[in-house]
């Protein structure tokens, strides 16, 4: 008397299983990496052959002396945050417009864009910092 088994073993392998997870892995991956923030200066500078226009809510510059001036006034570095944070008051997404000598360090424009980190960090708000340059000649 032969017995015969009623289930029949498959030999094909199912791979829909495999693409899920890859998918997935591949989703995970992608979003956390969009999480991860360098840590570097964020500038939006401006072409200096097109005239790119923006809302300017309070402007530094930076003379060839490396003196500070918000708006009119001039301030010391000490006091910098101070007076950008109180151009910057009631402004959630404000734009801080640095217009600088040529001859100014880099580490002048440096101070001006930690400033306004810092005030981001302290009120969670997005303000940007833009530098200004002249056009091409």
């Amino acid at each position: 008397m032969a017995i015969k088994s009623r289930n029949k073993r498959k030999i094909d392998f199912n791979s829909s299983s495999m693409s899920d997870l890859v998918f997935l892995l591949l989703i995970f991956f992608m979003l956390t990496s969009t999480l991860v923030a360098p840590n570097a200066i964020k500038l939006m500078l401006p072409s200096s052959n097109s005239k790119t226009m923006s809302k300017q809510t309070i402007t530094v510059y930076v003379d060839e002396k490396n003196q500070y001036y918000v708006g009119e006034k001039r301030v010391r570095e000490t006091d910098l945050q101070a007076e950008i944070f109180k151009g910057l008051a009631n402004q959630i997404e404000g734009t801080v417009v640095v217009r600088s000598d040529k001859t100014v360090a880099v580490q002048h424009i440096v101070n001006i864009i930690d400033a306004v980190n810092e005030i981001n960090k302290e009120t969670n708000n997005k303000h940007k910092v833009l530098l200004a340059t002249s056009n091409k000649k």
